[in-house]
């Protein structure tokens, strides 16, 4: 495991933090990345599916004096994901923030899903999540500050929507995986923290993402939590 390397020129933000967002160009992963940007961090913003997106929002931001940089990887790939996380941090030099916006959410007829369809959504969801946070993780506990991780959960988990039944239950791990990741990372480094932000059902889905957003804000300036799972809306 390497640690980072000495920042471009250039690369890092004025207040010298570092956030990458996954799922950056969706709603939610897009609101967290204008709201990090706004608190003065360098944004690394990963997307797979909308890459375009990606590369536009960070275009927008390099032009605003933000420090972006976009990266993509498919969740699904256990390589690429954590090469990508290298690339983040040898190119800002560290990594403070790590939020998991990524995910994937797939309706069907009930009698249809099939235990791929089950795969798929955990490979993605949970499995992904568990990936990129064990990466970013292993670089914050070599930073003398740590770093905060915040996951993106569902509230369908808990309060099923009809029609999601390969999405919902890895949706419902994801609270699971965080206290997890916050018990592992803390015996390594007391100053990495794990929390999880748990809209409610439906939230992911809409236009207004902002209350999401202040919510992982709120988990992250908050240097007290660690293992919370906060719900939303």
């Amino acid at each position: 495991m390497r640690e980072p390397q000495a920042p471009n020129p250039g690369s890092v933000a004025e207040t010298g933090r570092v956030a990458l967002v996954t799922g950056g160009a969706g709603p939610v992963g897009a609101a967290v990345v204008r709201s990090l940007a706004a608190r003065g961090y360098a944004v690394a913003i990963h997307d797979h599916a909308a890459f375009q997106q990606a590369r536009d929002l960070a275009a927008e931001l390099v032009a605003a004096g933000v420090p972006s940089l976009a990266v993509t990887a498919d969740l699904r790939d256990d390589g690429p994901m954590r090469a990508l996380v290298h690339r983040v941090a040898d190119h800002f030099g560290r990594i403070d923030v790590l939020v998991t916006c990524a995910w994937l959410a797939i309706g069907g007829v009930f009698e249809e899903v099939t235990a791929d369809d089950l795969r798929t959504h955990f490979d993605i969801n949970c499995v992904g999540t568990f990936v990129v946070a064990q990466e970013a993780g292993t670089f914050m506990v070599h930073q003398a500050e740590g770093g905060c991780i915040v996951t993106i959960g569902d509230g369908g988990a808990d309060h099923p929507t009809i029609g999601f039944a390969a999405c919902s239950p890895s949706q419902g791990a994801i609270p699971a995986l965080t206290r997890s990741l916050a018990a592992e990372f803390a015996a390594h480094n007391p100053q990495v923290r794990v929390n999880c932000v748990v809209p409610a059902p439906g939230l992911r889905r809409q236009a207004n993402s902002e209350p999401v957003a202040n919510a992982v804000l709120s988990l992250i300036e908050n240097d007290a939590l660690t293992g919370v799972c906060l719900s939303v809306g």
